[in-house]
């Protein structure tokens, strides 16, 4: 008897367990938990000529990734080269180390990069400001047209001139620099066929884009010469430019990121140079698998594409209203801005139409070469 009621105790006990271990299966398969995390994009950035904070090319491409950490949560890391010679060894570390996708910021890395992307056909590359007749599969090349924002700053640079004299400062003096000098004095002709448009480059190699001192000389002799608003294309050079216009009470135009905040007051606009929206787009396609390198897949941006333009002529922008903008700058930023005529808005928007649709034809300096003086 006593053997018959362990027996069945013991039956009991099984069939309890068996069917716990039933219930158990039963939720997994009703409510399956993946274990998997999604992987991240990694993204790998060869900064150009002044690095991280030049205010301008190369914090616009970072401000493209943060955007992409926020939004898509990938993870970047940026190197910021000692000079062009180790372009190609931090594109080729960046590679070897696995990342996704690697972007080398500026024209001066064409050579290595060229040399770089075919040791590598599983990463995608991405370059700013330079294009091949044959690019690799796994490269997009992302560029501009500098010409037709140019082309608004040189408007609005003549209708606010009051001696009918402004300036033009550029970086290395090269092809892709002449296009921004192009259509710049395109535009002031547009408004003012006899004003005089002084052009000036700071040097002739990489170091041209990050020498305040050289952009400060050059701007207090255009002043010297009546010059009384300047628009440069010259990276951390043009801080020269801001820092002379504000001693002498003249105006400034920025370029590449939003340089009115930098010295509020003095700085009327800035030609922006979209380089955050392509840098992210870019990453966007990767992580969509929609990635698309080659001759094919080129990224070109201009104004039809929202890709150059004016900062806002009216209102405050997000930059310009940031947290570590102070309300008196804001002031300032906003009463400059208020001293635009509302018919230069106007004829500025019309022209920005015309040229994206293409009534208007910008010069480019770049395809058909720099006029000679």
């Amino acid at each position: 008897m006593k053997k018959t009621k362990k027996s069945l105790v013991l039956l009991i006990a099984c069939l309890f367990m068996l069917s716990s271990i039933l219930v158990a299966c039963g939720k997994k398969t009703d409510n399956p938990v993946s274990t998997t995390p999604e992987k991240k994009v990694k993204v790998g950035i060869v900064l150009s000529t002044g690095g991280k904070g030049d205010k301008s090319f190369n914090d616009s491409a970072i401000a493209g990734l943060e955007k992409a950490k926020k939004e898509l949560g990938i993870e970047y890391k940026d190197i910021q080269p000692k000079d062009v010679a180790d372009d190609e060894k931090s594109l080729e570390f960046l590679a070897k180390e696995g990342y996704d996708l690697v972007i080398a910021v500026g024209f001066m890395m064409g050579d290595a990069l060229a040399k770089v992307a075919p040791k590598y056909p599983n990463t995608k590359f991405a370059i700013i400001d330079s294009s091949y007749d044959k690019p690799a599969d796994n490269i997009k090349c992302l560029v501009f047209k500098e010409h037709e924002g140019s082309y608004l700053a040189g408007m609005l640079a003549a209708s606010m001139s009051k001696t009918d004299v402004v300036g033009y400062v550029g970086g290395m003096d090269m092809p892709l620099i002449h296009r921004f000098e192009g259509g710049f004095t395109a535009g002031v002709k547009a408004v003012k066929p006899n004003a005089t448009v002084l052009a000036a480059y700071a040097g002739t190699d990489g170091g041209a884009f990050n020498n305040p001192a050289k952009g400060k000389e050059i701007a207090l002799d255009m002043i010297s010469k009546k010059a009384d608003i300047i628009y440069h294309a010259s990276g951390g050079t043009g801080q020269g430019v801001f820092e002379a216009a504000e001693s002498k009470g003249i105006l400034a135009i920025g370029v590449d990121s939003n340089q009115n905040w930098v010295k509020p007051g003095t700085i009327i606009a800035s030609m922006l140079k979209k380089v955050d929206i392509a840098v992210f787009n870019t990453v966007k396609d990767v992580k969509d698998n929609k990635f698309k390198g080659g001759k094919d897949g080129m990224g070109i941006f201009g104004l039809k594409e929202n890709g150059v333009g004016l900062t806002d002529l009216t209102n405050l922008t997000v930059e310009e209203s940031a947290k570590d903008v102070t309300a008196d700058n804001q002031k300032k930023i906003k009463d400059l801005k208020a001293t635009i005529p509302a018919d230069v808005k106007t004829k500025i928007e019309e022209a920005k139409t015309k040229i994206s649709n293409g009534e208007i034809k910008v010069p480019d300096w770049m395809i058909d070469g720099k006029p000679k003086q």
